[in-house]
Formats: structure tokens, C-alpha cells, sequence
């Protein structure tokens, strides 16, 4: 009989140990909602700045603060890729354009997401830009982590196809997490 329960007992101990619980392996994704570009000259320039990104209900929010430009109106864009290994920028694609849209400017419906317009230089060589309600996401379908932000030569005209005629590619940063302690 002691064998009997000693068995028993054995044989309960082994079978609390399996005991059927379901482990939760469902992926819990962290939500990204401040990107960051460091702008590096590019072409033999001498353009350097930085552009911050901060999504917040369902736009993104863009402010740039970039030195070194000629004065006057500079195509912006955010290029396809985040490749910046070669020094003219041509690995960094063209404008990014998921939708397969047209170029034209941010106020147009048709055109790049990619698509933020110009910044205008001053005198002073620096420029500021300040544009909210922007189509690409941080996060989702049309995020733009790990692409590119370009800043071109001359200005963007919004028409001509499919780059809008801004000229070489004076500066870029790769699209980037924003470390959110600074």
C-alpha cells in the first residue's frame, strides 16, 4: 500500500510540474513617435543641420534647423533609402513615393509623401522649417525610420517629373529613433 501511495504521490508531483499554461508570445511593439536626422554635406558642401520629426494624431510634425545653405529656396524631400555611403547621395534613392503619385508640393494632394517642399535660407546662410499635418508616419504603412531627408541645391518648382528640378544633392541624414532622454 505504501508503494501504491508513494507511486501516487510521485506521479501527482510530475503532473502539477506539466501543468497546462499558455505562455503570451505575442510580439509587444513599442510606439515610436519622435524620429531625428542629422544632416550631412554632401557634393564637396558645407550644409549641416538637424531635422526632428514627432508624430502626434496620425501627422508629423517637421522642424529643421540647418546651416550652411546659399541663400534662397532649397528643395527637401525624404529620399527612399537611408544609404548615405556614397558622398553625392545617390544611393539614396529617389523621393519616397509609396502611393506611385506625381511630384508636387505639400499643398498639392497629388504628389511624393516624400514631398515636404522647400526651405528658405537666409542671408545669414541658416534656415528653419515649420510644417505640420505631413502624410508619412513615424510608425505604420508610410514610416519613414531609416530613409532619408535631402536638402537639394536649388529650389523645388513642384511640377517638373519626377524630381521637381531641385538640382544635386547638398546634404542628407538618415531617418533615425530620437533618443527620448534628450
Amino acid at each position: 500500500m505504501k508503494k501504491i501511495l508513494f507511486s501516487f504521490f510521485v506521479f501527482s508531483l510530475l503532473l502539477a510540474g506539466c501543468k497546462n499554461e499558455r505562455m503570451d508570445y505575442t510580439k509587444k511593439t513599442e510606439i515610436i513617435d519622435k524620429a531625428v536626422a542629422v544632416l550631412q554635406p554632401l557634393n564637396g558642401s558645407s550644409v549641416s543641420g538637424i531635422v526632428y520629426f514627432k508624430e502626434k494624431g496620425g501627422t508629423v510634425e517637421v522642424i529643421a534647423d540647418v546651416k550652411g545653405l546659399t541663400p534662397g529656396e532649397h528643395g527637401f524631400h525624404i529620399h527612399t533609402f537611408g544609404d548615405l555611403r556614397a558622398n553625392d547621395g545617390s544611393l539614396t534613392g529617389g523621393h519616397f513615393n509609396p502611393t506611385n503619385m506625381k511630384h508636387g508640393g505639400p499643398a498639392t494632394e497629388e504628389r511624393h509623401i516624400g514631398d515636404l517642399g522647400n526651405i528658405l535660407a537666409l542671408d545669414d546662410s541658416t534656415a528653419q522649417y515649420v510644417q505640420d499635418k505631413i502624410a508619412f508616419t513615424i510608425n505604420g504603412t508610410n514610416s519613414i525610420l531609416g530613409r532619408s531627408v535631402v536638402i537639394h541645391s536649388g529650389e523645388d518648382d513642384f511640377k517638373t517629373q519626377p524630381t521637381g528640378n531641385s538640382g544635386t544633392k547638398i546634404a542628407a541624414g538618415i531617418i533615425g529613433i530620437q533618443n527620448y532622454e534628450q
